[in-house]
């Protein structure tokens, strides 16, 4: 089996280069992670937009973005929702950040978020609520996966400011 291969079966870890990503944001514009070169990013994935959890955790990181700003962090949402709906959402949480669109999936495959999920007996394929850090060189710096939203904001805040 061949390095890439195993690389992709492990997904990517801390320390590996961040996938590069260009999707369309809640505007329509086209949003690609070579124009954020030397930014520090905060890429959080969540499963849908307008539903309880994902909308506490996108009001508690617009909540902290000036905080995020001063960190030198962008932060932006993804999930497989239209570019419609995450105009709507954004809208109404009043959100400072971009919404990215990925429809077809696949930076959601390229992070390794896109994974089978099981609801009271029922298995299906779902966003798994996760959230990577990645510094000005494009480096993956931290990763939460299966986020719990309560205080997770906070501490990619933390996390943030650290690097």
């Amino acid at each position: 089996m061949s390095q890439a291969a195993v690389k992709q079966q492990d997904g990517i870890n801390v320390g590996d280069s961040a996938p590069a990503f260009s999707c369309p944001s809640e505007t329509g514009q086209v949003i690609s992670s070579g124009s954020l070169k030397g930014k520090k990013i905060v890429l959080y994935f969540y499963p849908k937009d307008a539903t309880p959890g994902c909308t506490t955790e996108a009001q508690d990181f617009r909540d902290r973005i000036e905080a995020f700003k001063s960190a030198g962090a962008v932060v932006m949402g993804v999930s497989r929702d239209s570019v419609a709906s995450h105009e709507k959402f954004a809208a109404k949480q009043c959100l400072p950040f971009n919404l990215l669109s990925d429809e077809n999936g696949s930076i959601c495959e390229d992070y390794g978020v896109w994974v089978e999920k099981n609801m009271y007996g029922k298995k299906y394929m779902g966003i798994e609520r996760s959230t990577f850090l990645i510094d000005g060189s494009g480096t993956i710096r931290n990763i939460w996966r299966k986020v719990k939203v309560n205080g997770h904001a906070d501490e990619v805040l933390e996390a943030a400011k650290a690097i």
